[in-house]
């Protein structure tokens, strides 16, 4: 896989990397990990209020009546 990345983000990588003793590209993987798990979990957050909503639909209703 080829990556191009824009000269600023470049430098900034390379600044970092240094400074964490790793490797701009373990960096970029760091990076890609976070958005999937953080994808992952805006998913999980919605099926889960998705369930809530079918599930508990009346007592949700009956709350917002007290």
């Amino acid at each position: 896989m080829n990556l191009r990345v824009p000269e600023e983000l470049d430098r900034r990588l390379e600044r970092l990397a240094i400074e964490e003793h790793t490797s701009k590209s373990a960096l970029l993987l760091q990076g890609a990990e976070l958005v999937l798990q953080r994808h992952a979990r805006r998913s999980e957050i919605s099926a889960g209020l998705d369930f809530v909503m079918s599930h508990d639909a009346e007592l949700l209703t009956r709350l917002e009546d007290a």
